[in-house]
């Protein structure tokens, strides 16, 4: 039999208004690489997609959305960062405000050798996070919403939500990546407050793994 034309999909995930349904951790659309946008959803479609992700984004909340972790197997991401954190936090993070963006068929490449350690989450992996080791520059290669080439520097925090979300288009997740002696739950206000220092020094230290990272 044909399989259903992805539009269809689409137009039956829109068809509620609200935020969409997130796909946890163990559905295999978050472990296949997902498929370029080339074509496959009108102009309008698409549109009315990427303000849906915007939506269930914000609602989550986060500060990005892969399309696999709505169910849809699409090489789209969405990102916003309104950096409401703590000055000692935004410095040694590189957390600084990313506008709205659009990403279609990102892809990455690390700049320089030096990776930086941080705890992380996913709204893909709800209740947990655990010490993530990326590059803390990359060079993003994809096209916008209007279909313009995007060739740019990301550094600090905006670096890792790139990488975490492209992560995502190619069956990867978190925690794939992660320090597994980091995990920790964000649901026990103890240990959320426990870890919640700008590094995660003292995690490393009381938890028993290596931070890592390098120049």
């Amino acid at each position: 039999m044909p399989s259903t034309p992805l539009s269809d999909h689409v137009e039956a995930l829109l068809a509620t208004e609200g935020p969409l349904p997130i796909v946890a951790a163990g559905d295999p659309v978050l472990r296949r690489p997902a498929q370029p946008l080339d074509g496959q959803l009108s102009d309008t479609l698409l549109a009315r997609l990427i303000e849906a992700m915007r939506v269930t984004m914000h609602a989550a909340p986060g500060v990005g959305l892969a399309a696999p972790q709505i169910g849809l197997p699409l090489r789209l991401a969405v990102i916003e960062d309104a950096a409401g954190v703590p000055e000692e936090v935004r410095a040694v993070r590189g957390r600084v405000p990313q506008p709205f963006r659009v990403l279609i068929n990102p892809s990455y490449d690390g700049v320089g050798a030096r990776r930086v350690a941080f705890y992380e989450g996913c709204l893909s992996v709800p209740g947990y996070q655990a010490v993530v080791a990326r590059h803390e520059r990359v060079q993003l290669r994809a096209l916008d919403e209007q279909g313009r080439a995007v060739d740019e520097e990301f550094t600090g925090w905006p670096a890792r939500i790139v990488q975490h979300e492209t992560d995502h288009l190619n069956g990867t997740l978190y925690l794939d990546r992660a320090e597994l002696r980091s995990l920790s739950s964000t649901q026990d206000r103890a240990s959320l407050e426990r870890w919640a220092q700008p590094t995660p020094e003292l995690a490393a230290k009381e938890l028993g793994f290596t931070l890592q990272g390098s120049d």
